[in-house]
């Protein structure tokens, strides 16, 4: 399993760093990305145009955005890169602006970082360790808490209504994101954790997809969870389009599921 850690060395973390607008900030990710060998320049411009593209979905929580773009040949091998900003700048995100912490994903396929992004993302939903990782004192301080720290896995519960047992039928929801690895994997562990919660896991099962194929597989969901940015980007797919604001909130994603199943 390829771990945060080892996908982002302590000279892909620059903590204090100027930036002058959103495009300053993921710049400076992109420069870091480039400096310890994970992609060239041309990433750096496209993550830069996937904003530009589809607007500031990667602003996935409060003061954070998780910049990355398509797997393309400007990706040499799969890293990761941490910014935290001297001063916040803003992303043009309706709730979640202003942006102090960046984290950059270089990724050659859509496969491998899986388990790192699962991992970051459960460090950023739990309160006490997302602000330890914002107050980390030095680049070295920042890899300890990302490998050494282990959340406790969320609870098993009661479901909390009525999905039948024996012959089940397995819906799908969809989380989708501009490019199909990133921010929708953010926003797939955050389901899974609450439907491990209330004991829905083997009812529910969550598949993070890009735009285009989100399309494509509407008819086999009950649901879409997407930002929205992306919502407005879909339009009418024949299916519920949710909006979540903070893709890391487990509270944000119980209550927009209890939404969507009337529980």
């Amino acid at each position: 399993m390829v771990s945060v850690s080892d996908l982002l060395p302590g000279e892909a973390i620059r903590l204090g760093a100027a930036a002058e607008d959103w495009r300053g900030a993921v710049r400076a990710a992109g420069e870091l990305l480039v400096a310890t060998g994970s992609s060239t320049d041309a990433y750096t411009a496209e993550m830069i145009r996937s904003v530009e593209d589809n607007g500031p979905y990667i602003v996935l929580a409060p003061g954070f955005a998780f910049a990355h773009a398509r797997p393309s040949p400007a990706v040499l091998r799969t890293g990761m890169s941490w910014v935290r900003l001297a001063r916040p700048v803003e992303f043009g995100h309706e709730t979640n602006d202003p942006v102090d912490l960046v984290v950059a994903l270089a990724a050659r396929d859509a496969s491998q970082h899986t388990e790192a992004m699962a991992s970051l993302a459960r460090r950023l939903a739990d309160p006490e360790t997302e602000r330890a990782l914002r107050e980390a004192p030095t680049p070295q301080a920042l890899r300890a808490l990302l490998a050494g720290e282990q959340p406790p896995g969320p609870a098993r519960g009661k479901a909390a209504g009525g999905a039948a047992t024996g012959g089940r039928t397995v819906h799908k929801i969809l989380t989708v994101c501009g490019n199909g690895l990133g921010t929708s994997l953010f926003l797939k562990n955050t389901l899974e954790q609450v439907l491990e919660r209330w004991g829905w896991s083997r009812y529910v099962t969550v598949e993070a997809t890009d735009t285009i194929s989100a399309k494509g597989k509407a008819a086999e969901a009950v649901a879409i969870l997407t930002s929205r940015e992306i919502a407005r980007t879909l339009g009418d797919v024949g299916i519920p389009v949710k909006v979540v604001d903070d893709f890391t909130s487990a509270a944000e994603a119980d209550r927009v599921l209890r939404d969507t199943y009337d529980v």
